[in-house]
């Protein structure tokens, strides 16, 4: 699950304990430093009072954390939780934009991710021209997770990264764009299944008009990066279900990012609210996820901002992880591989 760092710091910490109490295998904070709280605090208050989790941002990016910080960063991390540190990255959303500066380049991140993993696991780099070393570094791996949907990104990602972040709960699109991943990995020589898939998005179980007034706000916030994508790529190279429902926005309000209530979601429609995000029931939520881990999801990552924090933390730990445990991505034929498979 990821957290919205606009609690106190205590509730943000009891969070993440429930989540672990309730069979979160992940505790992922949002990086926006002027909106919200200084995540890597949390992280180390949340490290401290977790012992299973792994933990990370959702994510950073290289503009705002130059990226020998970031490192210096997650590598205290790994010894403060020992060793359950992965990399959220990105170009930048509302990180930057609050302050009036664009997203990084896409060649900007892909250099950050190598210095930081180098530099995070115990390699020397050359950065900028200076050879750079953390000395006392090197005993953990960084899983590096990144975030994208764009032809380049995905590419970039399937070179370099351990896992993608797609923030969608569309099995559909989430299957357009896991191919992509696929190919770029094959392209570069690494074996299928190197990236792992992230859906990220909003999850309330409840009523289904309670849970789409509560959840409206996702749709908003991803139209950001389509419109980015719309701006650089032809729309006949991006599917219709994808670009189709921005047509209608007239602009966003960052200092309302990730609000339930927030105007910004004033043009988003049930229909995409629908598919974007999972709601209903416990055994909806469990159907969906079924079909995401179809599509090829191999992590569920529930956005826990959206009011209710606990008693849907305590839902999805007695009612959906129980039935999910075990699900593996890729459909019946992965999952039957994955329980045949001696391998831990």
């Amino acid at each position: 699950m990821t957290l919205k760092p606009e609690h106190r710091f205590d509730r943000s910490v009891a969070l993440a304990q429930r989540a672990e109490a309730n069979g979160f295998a992940y505790c992922w904070l949002f990086d926006s430093h002027v909106l919200w709280r200084e995540p890597y605090v949390l992280l180390t208050l949340i490290a401290q009072a977790t012992s299973s989790l792994r933990l990370g941002t959702c994510v950073t990016n290289p503009a705002t954390r130059e990226p020998s910080v970031t490192a210096s960063a997650l590598a205290t991390l790994d010894e403060v939780s020992v060793g359950r540190m992965d990399l959220g990255i990105g170009r930048g959303d509302s990180a930057r934009r609050v302050l009036g500066k664009p997203p990084t380049t896409m060649k900007t991140l892909e250099e950050a991710i190598a210095v930081i993993r180098d530099l995070v696991e115990g390699r020397s780099v050359t950065y900028e021209g200076t050879e750079l070393v953390l000395p006392w570094s090197g005993r953990w791996h960084l899983p590096v997770w990144v975030a994208g949907y764009g032809p380049m990104a995905l590419a970039m990602i399937g070179r370099v990264a351990d896992g993608v972040i797609l923030q969608l709960a569309d099995p559909d699109l989430i299957r357009w764009l896991v191919a992509q991943v696929r190919e770029s990995e094959a392209a570069a020589g690494r074996p299928a299944g190197s990236v792992k898939v992230q859906a990220a998005a909003p999850a309330h179980v409840g009523q289904v008009e309670d849970g789409r007034d509560r959840t409206r706000w996702f749709p908003a916030l991803v139209s950001n990066h389509i419109v980015d994508l719309v701006n650089k790529y032809p729309r006949e190279q991006l599917p219709e279900s994808l670009t189709g429902y921005v047509r209608e926005r007239e602009g966003y309000d960052y200092h309302h990012h990730a609000e339930v209530g927030s105007s910004n979601a004033s043009f988003v429609g049930d229909e995409v609210t629908d598919r974007f995000c999972l709601l209903g029931s416990p055994d909806d939520h469990v159907a969906k996820l079924r079909a995401l881990a179809d599509a090829g999801v191999d992590q569920f990552n529930l956005y826990l901002m959206n009011g209710d924090e606990e008693e849907q933390l305590d839902l999805y730990g007695r009612e959906v992880i129980p039935a999910v445990a075990g699900v593996a991505a890729g459909g019946p034929r992965a999952r039957a591989e994955t329980a045949s498979d001696p391998r831990p």
